[in-house]
């Protein structure tokens, strides 16, 4: 039987640099994230053209800008207490240039 879902076999090899695309500072969080207010959520235009939705960190929100150069860096999202289980994921921050 042939599979009607494939799977891409190839890699893509991405820098983690680019720029804001686009922007918004979010107010109000989702549940648990209420703590993070306010963040900046953007779209990111990777240097390969790829667009990404990412929060940026190590920045004022007021000072984020269409255009401005980022970086993608791993930072702690969440801690279970319970478990004690850290999950890390991407954000991006501003190169300083």
């Amino acid at each position: 039987m042939e599979n009607r879902l494939s799977r891409s076999e190839e890699v893509l090899v991405f820098s983690g640099k680019g720029e804001v695309y686009s922007y918004t500072i979010v107010q109000v969080a989702p549940e648990n994230f209420e703590f993070l207010v306010p963040y900046a959520l953007a779209l990111i235009k990777l240097d390969e053209g790829n667009l990404i939705t990412a929060t940026l960190t190590d920045v004022d929100v007021n000072e984020v800008y269409i255009g401005m150069k980022v970086e993608m860096v791993t930072r702690k999202l969440s801690e279970d207490g319970d478990s004690g289980l850290i999950t890390y994921g991407y954000k991006f921050r501003p190169i300083n240039l």
